[in-house]
């Protein structure tokens, strides 16, 4: 019996000094997104699956991150909203990773062949696995880390999350702009949280709805790690949004053509408080004066290999990145 509670004693302590670090891939799905979630549990949680055809490229850059990061299936999967470039890749993953979970904000509402038909090629894939309809103030079970959603069905948080609400200066400035009827709008946000660190994704939610999360208070708070919204498109990413996020680090996930804009690039760069830009992709309609050194560009040529970024946190909230295309990693202190 003594033998017994012996062998079950080192058997927990194994299994606690196993915890792993919370990890995230921001992989290359050239102007899409794919961002993998590794909680220190081994749970995972995929942000959106990136493009169809290109011969299953994005599946296979997605399943090789995985690999990389031991995971053998995706727990949750969160289709943040119906465009080619999110759920276009969800058949061809479906087919190398079982996944468990799917969240997502609902009905499709921009009816046009193409969108309709990616959601109803979603719904099929969805039907294998547990749906869940997610609305702002939900939580995600991803074990061992907070996900909180944020924005979800063109609706954004009524209260703030805790420690936010201050008052947002920069609202009296915004200017509206016509409303968006597209699923970009409709963008599932979420902010995940380890200890201290928190990391906003806020999908494609474009520029008025963020305007709901930030004004006439900021609800959400600052951020550690900010993935720009829409790939740096200038639809998203108001000043009011990232002067009150204020990041230390802001990833895009552009393309070589898609993202990385001009107006947005400007924006971030003015943010207080930002140390680094890092981004999947070298902007080229960009000037490289905006551009981040080629030292924090996971590729730097138009016609690349789909290097990823990884991101690292500690747990007492200190960071690190690492470039997979140079191995070149920088760590940030706890704030």
């Amino acid at each position: 019996m003594a033998m017994r509670r012996l062998i079950a004693c080192l058997l927990f302590l194994a299994a606690a000094g196993a915890a792993r670090d919370l990890e995230v891939y921001f992989v290359d799905v050239e102007g899409g997104q794919a961002t993998l979630v590794v909680a220190p549990s081994g749970e995972s949680l995929l942000i959106d699956t990136g493009w169809p055809g290109f011969n299953q490229r994005d599946a296979n850059r997605i399943a090789a991150a995985a690999k990389a990061a031991g995971v053998k299936k995706i727990d949750y999967l969160v289709i943040t909203h119906y465009h080619s470039d999110h759920v276009g890749g969800v058949r061809q993953l479906a087919a190398k990773l079982p996944i468990a979970n799917f969240i997502d904000h609902g009905p499709n509402v921009e009816h046009t062949p193409e969108v309709d038909g990616l959601f109803q090629g979603y719904e099929e894939v969805r039907a294998k696995g547990k749906h869940i309809q997610v609305k702002p103030g939900d939580t995600i079970p991803l074990k061992g880390v907070d996900v909180q959603v944020v924005a979800a069905g063109g609706e954004t948080i009524s209260s703030p999350l805790p420690g936010a609400g201050q008052p947002n200066p920069d609202c009296s400035t915004f200017k509206e702009r016509d409303p968006d009827p597209t699923e970009n709008a409709q963008s599932v946000g979420l902010v995940i949280s380890s200890g201290d660190f928190r990391m906003v994704d806020l999908g494609d939610l474009t520029w008025n709805k963020e305007y709901n999360v930030v004004c006439p208070n900021n609800k959400v708070g600052a951020a550690d790690l900010f993935v720009v919204s829409h790939h740096g498109m200038n639809l998203s990413d108001s000043p009011q949004l990232v002067h009150a996020l204020r990041p230390r680090v802001a990833i895009f996930d552009n393309g070589a053509t898609k993202g990385g804009s001009v107006e947005v690039l400007q924006t971030v760069r003015a943010t207080p408080g930002v140390d680094d830009v890092w981004q999947l992709h070298y902007a080229v309609d960009a000037p490289k004066a905006l551009n981040a050194a080629d030292t924090f560009i996971a590729n730097v040529d138009q016609a690349c290999q789909g290097k990823w970024l990884k991101l690292t946190v500690q747990k007492d909230g200190s960071f690190s990145i690492v470039n997979a295309r140079n191995k070149y990693e920088k760590t940030y202190s706890r704030r």
